[in-house]
């Protein structure tokens, strides 16, 4: 599409000419378990929703309405004989390298791994950083490319970067339709991500045998914490108040979630945004979430469902569920964590790259929201 064509009736807005570069590890959207992915397959649908001519750059297996152009057969995680995984980001960058001048904007989610090329090019370019950012290697690599722009997908998700050229954070949305209000009448609690240290599976458990209430485990057990798994949790799965699912896909999660009485969330790490949350939002199931990383900016105390700081409050907050509304928790998600919402708030920024006259303006500055 070229340069320059503007939408028909009122709306004269430019139509952009955007890549959307995604990791390889799933396909988009996920066939099972994968956060990142899954929220550049609703934001790349959702901006072809929007009319913007969006070319993703992705596993073959991906299904989308944009433009795919293939990097590898499939996700890299389900992938059998995948051995070198950076091999393949490493072929992405090429072949984005061959289109790369028909584009407006290109939006990396693909962590640092592109820097060394995206510091060298005219066209625009802004990076969503969509882990942790507290791991010391990190420091020489943002003081190393301080004029790369970069999204937070929360304000907490940055403060291990004070020196990082940030130009908005963006909150993660899902598509409004994508889930569906549910009644809770599972009388089950919910875990639902990875079994991992982190994640805290050991204190969901304590809280569900401690109130005496069922708890579903829905969770991909990845091959790092395996060990993690093996010692400190495979025992505890031995009761019959505990069950574990296993991975589960979109449709599995929407009837997981919305019959759940709610959601465990006991992080113990700084989470940078905690996209579980919001799915459960949009079931109308309230959440039970540790006070760490993003849980104070996703989260509304008494409304979404309750903050807590120890083991021993999450046991209370267990008896407080009844006095909370899954309508009014559904409506919070729709006023904050659409897919719409989130496209907006990317586009704004694409539209703020394209028209910068000089590239170099917003180096030096906090944002270049500031110019």
């Amino acid at each position: 599409m070229a340069m320059g064509k503007y939408r028909s009736g009122t709306d004269k807005k430019k139509i952009l000419r955007i890549a959307q570069i995604a990791p390889l590890y799933e396909s988009l959207p996920p066939k099972l378990y994968g956060g990142t992915e899954r929220i550049v397959h609703y934001l790349t649908e959702e901006l072809v929703r929007e009319g913007h001519d969006v070319t993703l750059f992705a596993s073959g297996d991906s299904i989308t309405h944009a433009r795919l152009i293939a990097c590898v057969n499939e996700g890299l995680r389900l992938k059998q004989d995948c051995i070198d995984p950076l091999a393949y980001h490493i072929i992405q960058m090429q072949k984005l390298s061959a289109y790369v001048n028909e584009f407006d904007v290109l939006h990396f989610h693909t962590d640092y791994l592109h820097f060394p090329y995206s510091n060298t090019l005219k066209i625009p370019s802004v990076t969503t950083l969509h882990g942790r950012l507290d791991i010391p290697e990190l420091q020489d690599i943002y003081n190393t490319f301080p004029y790369q722009n970069l999204i937070s997908i929360s304000e907490n998700q940055r403060l291990p970067l004070p020196q990082g050229n940030f130009v908005k954070t963006v909150y993660h949305g899902l598509p409004g339709n994508l889930h569906h209000l549910g009644e809770g009448t599972g009388e089950y609690l919910a875990f639902l991500g990875r079994i991992s240290p982190e994640k805290g599976v050991e204190r969901a458990i304590k809280i569900a045998l401690e109130t005496n209430t069922k708890l579903k485990i829905a969770a991909k057990i990845d091959k790092a914490d395996f060990a993690y798994y093996e010692e400190k949790v495979k025992f505890m799965l031995d009761h019959p108040l505990i069950e574990y699912v296993g991975e589960i896909n979109d449709q599995q999660k929407t009837e997981f979630l919305a019959q759940a009485k709610a959601l465990l969330f006991p992080i113990d790490w700084p989470e940078p945004f905690g996209l579980v949350m919001i799915e459960a939002m949009a079931c109308g199931t309230p959440v039970i979430a540790f006070n760490r990383g993003s849980v104070p900016e996703v989260m509304e105390n008494n409304v979404t469902g309750f903050i807590v700081n120890s083991v021993e409050e999450a046991i209370h907050a267990v008896s407080g569920l009844k006095y909370l509304s899954r309508i009014e928790i559904r409506r919070a998600f729709e006023r904050r964590f659409t897919a719409t919402r989130m496209a907006e708030d990317y586009i704004d920024v694409y539209r703020i790259l394209v028209n910068s006259k000089f590239p170099d303006v917003h180096r030096g500055r906090t944002s270049i929201l500031d110019v």
